[in-house]
Formats: structure tokens, sequence, C-alpha cells
């Protein structure tokens, strides 16, 4: 990868970090050459600080320390883009982004994803996740195996509301089932990935 970091008379790029997951946009920073080295070298995102005048990891002081997933530069070669996974809130007011964006996809069903795992943690008595977690696995696969079946049989009528409702009630149970063996909707769609590009 060939940087340009003699194209602007401080030496400095621009970094915009992105979380790997949800694809939003998390904070923009500045490398140098010796900061854009670190940050290969330690895997943690590392700017350097023009107020500061040195090179500078984020989350030195919070731990909120950004790990690298994946580096790209632009078709200018000035611009970086790093893909990262965030130890906790970006910026230093506490939000999730610099933009004071909540960190999570736009797209509803990963955030759906994660307010499962949240309910997850929650009591029995005060959550339906919860609840459903508490019994185990076969029974939350029981479950799925039901709501597969209801769908079916209403695919053979022509009640259109009847029939969303419960490709909605699969879904959901298929998610925390998912949740509950250890994986996330994006294993899932990488494998479709991965078979869709071997044909």
């Amino acid at each position: 990868m060939k940087v340009d970091f003699k194209k602007y008379g401080d030496g400095l790029v621009p970094a915009i970090v992105q979380d790997y997951e949800t694809h939003k946009v998390l904070m923009l920073g500045f490398m140098n050459e010796e900061a854009f080295h670190k940050t290969e070298e330690s895997g943690k995102v590392t700017f350097y600080s023009r107020s500061k005048k040195r090179l500078w990891t984020k989350g030195e002081e919070s731990g909120n320390f950004l790990e690298v997933k994946s580096v790209a530069v632009d078709c200018d070669n000035d611009t970086l883009l790093i893909k990262a996974n965030p130890l906790g809130p970006v910026c230093h007011t506490g939000a999730d982004t610099c933009w004071s964006e909540k960190n999570h996809s736009d797209d509803f069903l990963f955030y759906l994803e994660d307010i499962i795992n949240l309910r997850r943690k929650v009591s029995p008595d005060a959550s339906y996740v919860s609840k459903l977690f508490s019994t185990g696995i076969n029974k939350i696969a029981q479950k799925v195996g039901e709501e597969a079946v209801e769908l079916v049989i209403e695919a053979k009528d022509n009640n259109e509301e009847l029939f969303l409702n419960e490709a909605a009630d699969l879904l959901f149970h298929y998610l925390i089932l998912l949740n509950a063996k250890g994986y996330k909707l994006q294993n899932v769609i990488q494998l479709l990935k991965d078979r869709h590009s071997n044909r």
C-alpha cells in the first residue's frame, strides 16, 4: 500500500475510521508516516496529534481502543479508510461517534440482534427473550421449528397479515437461535457470499 505523505506540507493525511460491523463513521484523525506504521504494527489506531505534537493512540487514556480490521487508501493515495472494532465510546464526550450517532447498524436486523443480546442479560422475569434463553438450546431450537411449521401452514392460505406475522416470528426466533449458538447474522451472510462467489 502506497500512501503519499508528502502531498501536504505537514506530512499528514486524513484517516477516516469506520466501524467494521455497523459501517458507521466513528471519527476522523490525521496520520503521519510514523503513526501509520505504528497502527499497522500494533493493530490499534494511532494518530498524530497536532495539538500535542506527538503520536496518540486512540484509547491510550480511556481504554477505548480502536482495533484495526482493515486499512485502505483512496485513489489519490492521500486519504486512509480504517475499518476498526471500537472497544467503547469513540468520542471524548462519551458518545459512540464524534457525530453523536448511536453506533448500531441502520439495518434493522442487525440492530435487533443487539437488542436480543441485551435482553439475554436481564432477568427472565423481565424479558421474553431472557426467559427463552433460560430454557436452554433445545427449547430454543424447538421454538424455531414450531414457528417454521406455523409459517408453512399460513403460506398455504391467502391471509397476508397472518403469513407476514408468522414470517416475522420465525425470523425473530431464528436470530435468537443464532445468538444461542454463538453466531451472528453476519456469519450466515458471509457464508452466502462465499457460496455466491464460488459459483
